[in-house]
């Protein structure tokens, strides 16, 4: 902890006020935290329970996407050949004496005063507290000792921009799904059903024993609790072990700056092949514009329904639904685009699934949070929180089925594209007509495979609430076996025809 003082005096500086202001905030917290000794019981259980799982959640997370350097990182003891499981223990100690971890402490005792004030028990809030702690420890360590493991020296700015990608995503619909909500001076059902939920997860087992609506609930939670400590401290000792029997492949300066995404992802024929689709779709125009127009397109459909008298809360459903379905058909014809270098594919004998599965991971990671910020603000505008979990079927069925279809779509049926540098408002002259009918077919096979969601979401929207979680999970598990199956049907058809693709682009 004093290790932080010394060093570059600018550094120093740096960290002495962080500190200042950490202790300000925990300051205030934790008064805040005391003070719902006045609140109502329920209010206390959500409070804890939410900001408990946020916590914990950030002890997870933190330490990656912050690329915070591990001064307990367990091959520094190597040159002393200590024995595995001592130095795991002792290390996790050492855990439990740093600044969050007595930020946290300070925080569990002022709500420990709270949950006193409402009936809990002492041995319960000993146990939330020291459980919770236990948790965030741990999952701190497990955090870090697996960055060791995988991540490079220096953050890039491609990973970086992967980390706020995922922030985004879940930020944003947390922010839109709480500002929608009517507070009216009491804790919302939304609220109360979220903490009841969390408390049975990791993240906020050991938040949700104390104030447990019931002694069963409070049982559960406790033993989710510690099975999670005991899931992850085998997970510490088994990570010290591999850390201190492996070895780090050098990196040299140049190796760590200049690969761009193929230093990110891992050094496998799939992981090539998604940094090299992640290069293309980032900076060929021909893919942005793609992109771009699929959320303008999905905007302006929902005109012509409005004029022709649709009622708005449900036109503003559709937008979402149409980007699923583009996104899953924007690599229908992925193969094209690569016009001859195709040949390096083929050429080196990569298998099939690699080269399909590489290719969806761009698209993975452009359609996600797209569709995972704007099918919160449909509900909002709609108004019925209740469908969002039908809405989410329909949106995965979409996008999952499209990309399994275009998987095959892409080998069986690919068609001439405006070649690389061209503008990609210049489509060459075809001869035949299979273009549009794979791309007809691909979309029609999208919107069967979501019909059961559909129907089911509609009916949700009609008023049968009860289809809406049937509607999530059909929905969800269509779309995972059409992808499933696309890919294994793609990979097959691209190792068989292989020849004629360098044919097609040759010719095109």
């Amino acid at each position: 902890m004093l290790g932080a003082l010394r060093g570059d005096r600018r550094e120093v500086v740096r960290c002495a006020i962080g500190t200042v202001i950490l202790i300000a905030a925990t300051v205030v917290a934790a008064m805040s935290a005391a003070g719902l000794v006045d609140a109502s019981s329920l209010t206390t259980a959500v409070v804890t329970v939410l900001a408990g799982s946020a916590v914990t959640l950030g002890f997870a997370v933190g330490p990656p996407v912050t690329a915070s350097i591990d001064p307990l990182d367990p091959r520094r003891f190597a040159v002393v050949g200590p024995e595995p499981r001592p130095l795991a223990g002792a290390l996790l100690l050492a855990g439990f004496l740093s600044v969050p971890v007595l930020v946290v402490l300070v925080l569990g005792v002022s709500l420990a005063i709270a949950w006193g004030a409402h009936g809990a028990s002492a041995w319960a809030s000993v146990a939330s507290v020291i459980l919770g702690l236990a948790t965030c420890v741990l999952f701190a360590r497990v955090s870090m000792a697996l960055g060791a493991l995988v991540q490079r020296p220096r953050q890039s700015r491609e990973l970086i921009g992967v980390y706020l990608v995922a922030v985004l995503v879940v930020v944003v619909p947390v922010g839109v799904f709480l500002g929608s909500l009517e507070w009216r001076g009491a804790v919302p059902s939304q609220l109360a059903s979220a903490a009841e939920i969390l408390a049975w997860t990791p993240i906020g087992a050991a938040w949700g024993i104390a104030l447990a609506p019931s002694a069963g609930a409070a049982v559960g939670s406790f033993v989710v609790a510690l099975a999670t400590v005991a899931v992850l401290a085998l997970a510490w000792f088994a990570l010290v072990n591999v850390l201190l029997t492996t070895t780090r492949r050098p990196i040299a300066v140049r190796e760590r700056g200049g690969l761009g995404w193929f230093a990110v992802l891992p050094g496998t024929p799939g992981g090539a092949v998604a940094a090299r689709s992640l290069s293309y779709w980032l900076r060929d125009r021909r893919y942005i514009v793609n992109v771009v127009i699929v959320p303008i397109a999905a905007v302006v459909s929902t005109v012509p329904l409005l004029v022709a008298g649709v009622p708005f809360e449900l036109a503003v459903l559709l937008p979402v639904p149409i980007m699923a379905l583009f996104f899953g058909w924007l690599p229908h014809n992925d193969l094209a685009y690569d016009s001859t270098a195709l040949w390096m594919h083929i050429a080196s004998g990569m298998r099939g699934a690699p080269d399909r599965i590489g290719r969806l991971v761009p698209v993975l990671l452009i359609g996600i949070p797209i569709l995972a910020v704007t099918l919160p603000l449909a509900i909002v505008a709609h108004g019925r929180w209740a469908i969002f979990p039908a809405m989410v079927g329909v949106c995965a069925a979409l996008f999952l089925a499209g990309l399994g279809l275009s998987s095959i779509s892409s080998v069986v049926a690919p068609y001439a594209v405006s070649r690389p540098g061209d503008s990609p408002f210049q489509q060459p002259q075809r001869t035949g007509s299979g273009g549009v009918v794979a791309q007809g077919l691909v979309m029609v096979g999208s919107i069967i495979a979501a019909s059961p969601a559909l129907w089911l979401t509609w009916q949700a929207i009609n008023g049968e609430t009860d289809d809406t979680m049937v509607a999530l999970w059909a929905g969800i598990g269509a779309g995972i076996v059409v992808l499933a199956v696309g890919v294994a049907v793609g990979a097959a058809l691209f190792e068989r025809r292989g020849t004629r693709l360098m044919e097609f682009a040759e010719a095109t």
